[in-house]
C-alpha cells in the first residue's frame, strides 16, 4: 500500500519534507552496523493530560522551563528527543532524522537486544493512557510508517511498553492497534 502524497517521502538524509522540521540535540549517531529495525510508538502530553501547548517542543530541544509547571521541576533536566512528533490535528514534527540515533527509549529490550535507541524510529503521539487518539494522528502515523517502510522495508512496530514493561505504558489502552494495521494493510506488527 502505498502513503498518501500529503506525507512525502522520506528523504536520503533522514527527514521528511513535510514534517516541520525542529532539531533537537538530543541524539547521535547510530552504531556501526545498526540500521533502522524497529518503530516504537510512545505517547506524551505536557503538561500531563493536556494538549496543543509547546511543553512537549520545549522539552526535545532542552528549552522546557522547570518553574512553568509544576510537573516541569521533576523532568526539565531529560535529555530526551524522538524522531517525530505528531499532534492531536495530525500534524508532524520531526526533531532527528532517522539516519541518527534519537533518545526516546531509555532502558530497553526487543526480541532479545538491549539498547533499542540504536536500531529503532521513535514517534511520538501527542496522548495519553486515559483518552483516545484522533483519526489525523492514525492517518498520520500510517503514512509516516509507509514511508519509513519505503526505505527499511522489513521493521517491526511495538509500543513504548512493549520494549520497556513495568516502566512504561504508552501509548496506553486507548491506542488501537488493530486501526493502525488496518490502515497499513497488515495484520500484525511487521510492516513488511
Amino acid at each position: 500500500m502505498p502513503a498518501p502524497p500529503w506525507i512525502s517521502a522520506l528523504r536520503e538524509d533522514g527527514r521528511i519534507a513535510s514534517a516541520e522540521r525542529i532539531d533537537s540535540p538530543n541524539h547521535d549517531e547510530r552504531p556501526e552496523g545498526n540500521g533502522v529495525d524497529l518503530v516504537v510508538v510512545h505517547a506524551i502530553s505536557l503538561p500531563p493530560e493536556q494538549f496543543d501547548g509547546p511543553g512537549v517542543e520545549q522539552l526535545f530541544t532542552n528549552r522546557l522551563d522547570p518553574d512553568e509547571h509544576p510537573y516541569y521541576a521533576s523532568i526539565a533536566h531529560l535529555r530526551v528527543s524522538a524522531h517525530f512528533f505528531i499532534r492531536r490535528d495530525g500534524s508532524l514534527l520531526q526533531f532527528v532524522p532517522v539516519t541518527q540515533r534519537a533518545w526516546h527509549a531509555g532502558v530497553s529490550s526487543w526480541k532479545g537486544r538491549e539498547r533499542c535507541n540504536d536500531f529503532s524510529v521513535g514517534i511520538e503521539l501527542e496522548g495519553s493512557d486515559s483518552q483516545p487518539f484522533r483519526a489525523e494522528q492514525y492517518d498520520c502515523l500510517s503514512c509516516v510508517l509507509l514511508r519509513i517502510r519505503e526505505r527499511y522495508p522489513r521493521i517491526d512496530i511495538c509500543s513504548h511498553s512493549d520494549i520497556a514493561p513495568g516502566r512504561k505504558t504508552d501509548p496506553g489502552p486507548f491506542f488501537e492497534w488493530p486501526r493502525l494495521f488496518a490502515l497499513l494493510g497488515t495484520q500484525s506488527s511487521l510492516l513488511a
